[in-house]
C-alpha cells in the first residue's frame, strides 16, 4: 500500500507541476475573477475535451437534455390559418371572424432555461485509484452538461466549493462561455480542502432569483447538509451527481497500509489483509452509500453516480432516460 500510496503521489505532483503556472494565474477564488494568463498546455486540454465531449452532445444528449428539461411556461408565437387536424381549442374567433377563415393561435414552450453546476473540489476530489481522479471524472461530466446547456441557448454557471465559496461564474449563454468554465475548472486551485455543502447552498439560494437546474457534484464525504439541502430544493430542481473510487467501497488487499486523510491530513495505519477490517470497511461504506439515497430519496433529489473506472456518458443518459420514462407515465 505504501509503494501504491507513492506511485499515486507522484503521479499527482507530475499533474501539479503542469498545472502550477495556470492554476497561479487564477487569482480570484472567492472573488470570481477569471486567469489573467493561460497557458498553450492548457488551452490544448481544454480543446481535446471539446473534441471528445462535441459529438456526444450533437448526437446523443441534445434531444436528451431537451425533452427532460422543459421551459417554464408557453409564449405566444402567432397566429395562422386553421389547417385540417389542427386543435379546435387553439382557435382565434376574434381573428377567424374578422378574415372570414378560422385561424389558430400557436404557442411555443418558454425554452430559456438556466442550469448551475456546484463543484465540490475538496482534497477528497483529487484521488482516484482506477483510469482517473475524480477531478478528471467530473470535469468531462461538467463539459458534457456545459456543451449541452449551450446547444439548447440556456444559460449555465459554475460554483467551486470546499468548505467555502471558492469561486462563482454567473450564468450565461454561448460556446465561448462554456468552454470558459471548462478552462476554469482545470486551472483552478481552491484554498480550502475541507468539505462543508452550507455557505455553497445559501450562496446558490441567495443569488439565484430564478427557478435553476442545479448539478451538485460531489463524493458526499461529509454529513449535515439535508437543512440546507431541503431549503434549495424548494425553489430549484437539484440533481445530486455522486463521485466515487471503487477502492471507497471496497478495500483492496495490500496489506499494512498507511492511509492519509486529504482533507484532514489525519493519518491511520490498517492491515487490509484481515479479512474483518475488509467486511467492516465495505459493510460501514455500504451503510453511508444507503443513508445519502435515503436522504436524497425524502428529498426528492435524483442522484447521478460517477465511478472513477467508468465514463459519465452512461450515467448522464441513463439520468436522462429514467426522467423522460418518469415524465410521460
Amino acid at each position: 500500500m505504501l509503494s501504491f500510496l507513492k506511485r499515486r503521489r507522484a503521479e499527482q505532483a507530475r499533474t501539479t507541476r503542469t498545472r502550477n503556472s495556470d492554476r497561479g494565474a487564477l487569482m480570484a477564488r472567492s472573488h470570481g475573477q477569471a486567469p489573467s494568463q493561460v497557458s498553450p498546455e492548457l488551452l490544448k486540454q481544454v480543446k481535446l475535451i471539446e473534441l471528445k465531449t462535441r459529438g456526444l452532445v450533437n448526437t446523443l444528449f441534445t434531444g436528451e437534455y431537451r425533452s427532460v428539461f422543459k421551459g417554464q411556461g408557453m409564449e405566444f408565437a402567432e397566429v395562422r390559418e386553421y389547417i385540417v387536424g389542427d386543435e379546435i381549442r387553439t382557435i382565434d374567433w376574434n381573428v377567424t371572424a374578422r378574415t372570414g377563415r378560422p385561424h389558430v393561435k400557436r404557442y411555443e414552450e418558454e425554452r430559456e432555461l438556466t442550469v448551475m453546476l456546484a463543484m465540490d473540489l475538496s482534497g477528497s476530489s483529487q484521488f482516484g485509484t482506477v483510469r482517473r481522479f475524480k477531478s478528471e471524472l467530473v470535469t468531462e461530466f461538467a463539459t458534457l452538461v456545459a456543451m449541452s446547456a449551450v446547444r439548447n441557448n440556456d444559460r449555465v454557471g459554475m460554483l467551486f466549493f470546499t468548505d467555502q465559496v471558492e469561486y462563482v461564474v454567473p450564468p450565461r449563454k454561448g460556446k465561448r462561455h462554456a468552454l470558459r468554465l471548462v478552462r476554469d475548472l482545470l486551472a483552478f486551485t481552491p484554498q480550502g480542502t475541507g468539505t462543508d455543502f452550507t455557505p455553497a447552498m445559501q450562496q446558490l439560494d441567495r443569488t439565484l432569483h430564478h427557478h435553476t437546474i442545479i448539478f451538485l457534484v460531489s463524493d458526499f464525504l461529509t454529513h449535515g447538509f439535508e437543512r440546507p439541502l431541503r431549503r434549495l430544493t424548494q425553489r430549484h430542481d437539484v440533481v445530486a451527481v455522486s463521485v466515487t473510487d471503487p477502492s471507497e467501497q471496497l478495500l483492496p488487499e495490500i496489506g499494512i497500509a498507511r492511509l492519509i486523510d486529504p482533507e484532514t491530513k489525519a493519518c491511520v495505519e490498517v492491515d487490509t489483509s484481515n479479512p474483518a477490517v475488509r467486511a467492516s470497511y465495505s459493510k460501514r461504506a455500504a451503510a453511508e452509500v444507503a443513508e445519502r439515497r435515503k436522504l436524497l430519496g425524502r428529498l426528492g433529489v435524483d442522484e447521478i453516480p460517477l465511478v472513477t473506472a467508468q465514463s459519465s456518458v452512461e450515467p448522464l443518459l441513463k439520468f436522462f432516460r429514467n426522467r423522460e420514462h418518469r415524465r410521460r407515465h
